[in-house]
């Protein structure tokens, strides 16, 4: 009896042990499994992403855009030039004074043309005492012929002598007019309404013909010269809208398109085409000016242009899916203008989905993604992901 409570005793003992290593050797295996699975945390690399970091996948009203630039010029503007030559007089307007149309604006010396008008009066006087003479020897020898006491031959000199000397006199009186024309050109006067842009003469000078003296510019109605390359020109109509950064101005200016050049340039092959300028308040002559001419608008699947990657072969973006970054391919389509960003219309990938925006950068597909500030975007119920949580 002894020897069986012995034997019992001992079998106790042994299922004590055993079931006691079994239990250490369970916790080993677990603490050993627990520590794998922080090394493998620890090795898998992990970034942080803030909800500015991505943006939801949409469809996206994307209004199309040409990009134009160039300075503001006047469509309306002149040179006051010197019709005749002589010295500079009476000029008192400078840059920045209003002028209007027929306005004098400067004098030049009138001594030499008046001369001239002079002299061509006087000549214009003696060619008609010419004429009066010419007329008597007509009448006289016309009425001697009628008496027979001259020949026929002497009335027909003395006709001659009449038609040559009222030729003579209509020279003459040419000669006046344009003498006196030259004396009206010695005042000049503002051909247009406008400010005075430049100064070109100062008074006392000796102009030539055609010396600039004046230029003057009419601010009510600017247009943008834009240069267009070949392949831009061909979407350009008339009419089309625009809106304009001017150089100095935070206010956006509105502008249409008004004329397109039918001809390139040469050499260039570039294409002017001439914005007119709605509103002209406060803006001025030679300005730099840039902005978009909108082209039209369509609606589609739509992300940032800057979240499309072209390091690799084919363009792709970078997703979040299950808190990891996936690459997916996509084919880019339109791009064009959306909250005052560029985005561009893909396909490839599913609305809703969560791309991370360009300036993020390069991330390897399989990196582990937590975002701060709060719990990561969830797939809108269009991608077939889950239920649906605000955009980031």
């Amino acid at each position: 009896m002894k020897r069986w409570q012995g034997i019992a005793a001992a079998a106790v003992v042994v299922v004590v042990v055993a079931v006691g290593g079994w239990r250490a050797m369970g916790a080993r295996q677990a603490q050993q499994a627990a520590q794998a699975q922080l090394a493998t945390q620890k090795a898998q690399p992990l970034v942080e992403l803030a909800a500015t970091d991505v943006v939801r996948a949409e469809t996206r009203e994307l209004r199309r855009g040409l990009p134009v630039s160039g300075s503001i010029k006047a469509v309306n503007s002149a040179f006051v030039k010197a019709r005749v030559p002589g010295e500079l007089l009476e000029l008192v307007l400078r840059e920045g004074d209003p002028v209007k149309a027929g306005q004098v604006v400067a004098r030049i010396e009138r001594t030499e043309g008046q001369a001239r008008l002079n002299q061509a009066q006087q000549q214009a006087d003696a060619a008609k005492a010419q004429i009066d003479i010419a007329e008597r020897q007509f009448n006289n020898n016309k009425a001697l012929v009628d008496q027979g006491f001259i020949s026929k031959s002497a009335l027909d000199t003395s006709q001659n002598n009449l038609a040559a000397a009222r030729a003579t006199h209509q020279a003459a009186l040419a000669a006046v007019d344009l003498a006196r024309k030259g004396v009206e050109d010695t005042v000049l006067r503002a051909p247009i309404t406008g400010v005075v842009a430049q100064r070109l003469a100062q008074p006392g000078e000796r102009v030539a013909i055609d010396g600039r003296i004046l230029e003057i510019v009419d601010l009510s109605s600017l247009e943008m010269e834009a240069t267009l390359s070949a392949a831009d020109s061909v979407e350009l109509r008339v009419g089309q809208d625009a809106t304009l950064q001017v150089e100095g101005s935070a206010r956006p200016v509105a502008a249409r398109v008004a004329r397109i050049n039918p001809s390139a340039q040469a050499g260039s092959r570039s294409v002017l085409a001439y914005l007119s300028i709605a509103d002209t308040t406060g803006l001025r002559q030679g300005l730099f000016a840039q902005g978009t001419v909108r082209l039209g608008q369509s609606s589609a699947l739509a992300v940032p242009l800057s979240a499309v990657r072209t390091d690799k072969p084919s363009p792709y973006v970078q997703l979040v899916e299950d808190g990891k970054v996936v690459h997916r391919a996509v084919q880019a389509g339109e791009r064009g203008d959306a909250d005052k960003e560029k985005w561009v219309a893909v396909q490839g990938i599913a609305p809703g989905a969560v791309v991370i925006l360009g300036h993020v950068g390069a991330l390897r597909e399989g990196t582990l993604v937590k975002f701060t500030g709060g719990p990561s975007p969830q797939p809108s119920p269009a991608s077939g992901r889950g239920s649906k949580s605000p955009s980031p």
